[in-house]
C-alpha cells in the first residue's frame, strides 16, 4: 500500500467519523477500530520485507539469532501496544490506555532479560 493510498483511507475514514460520531457514538468507535485494524493488516506485508531485511543484515554480521529474535520480538510488542493503546485512547478510555502501554512495558523488560544477561555474560569475560 502506497502512502497515499493510506493517507487517502485514513482521511476517508476520519471523515465518516467526524459525521458518524455526533449521531452514534457506538459505532463511531467500532469505525475507528475498523479503520485501525485495516490500516494494520494492510501494512504487514511491509513490515515482514523490513524483518527479512533485518534478519539478513544480522546474519550477514554475525548477530547472534537469539539476539536477533528476542529484539523484534521486542518490537513487535511495543508496536502492538502502541496500536491497542491508541485504539482504547480513540474510544475514549485512557486509563485502559495507560494500563496497555505499563502491560507492553513490561513483557518488553521480560524480553530483554535475556539480551542483557548476554551482555553481562560478555562483559564478564571481557574483565576476566
Amino acid at each position: 500500500m502506497s502512502v497515499l493510498a493510506l493517507v487517502a483511507f485514513a482521511l476517508v475514514a476520519v471523515v465518516c467519523l467526524v459525521v458518524l460520531r455526533p449521531l452514534r457514538p457506538e459505532l463511531a468507535v467500532l469505525l475507528s477500530v475498523a479503520a485501525a485494524a485495516l490500516i494494520f493488516l494492510a501494512l504487514l506485508p511491509r513490515i515482514a520485507q523490513v524483518v527479512s531485511l533485518v534478519t539478513d543484515l544480522a546474519a550477514r554480521g554475525g548477530v547472534e539469532p537469539a539476539y536477533l529474535a528476542a529484539v523484534l520480538r521486542i518490537i513487535g510488542v511495543a508496536y502492538v501496544a502502541e496500536f491497542g493503546a491508541q485504539v482504547a485512547r480513540d474510544a475514549g478510555e485512557g486509563a485502559i490506555a495507560a494500563k496497555v502501554e505499563l502491560g507492553g512495558k513490561v513483557l518488553i523488560l521480560l524480553l530483554a532479560v535475556p539480551i542483557l544477561l548476554g551482555i553481562l555474560s560478555l562483559v564478564t569475560k571481557l574483565l576476566g
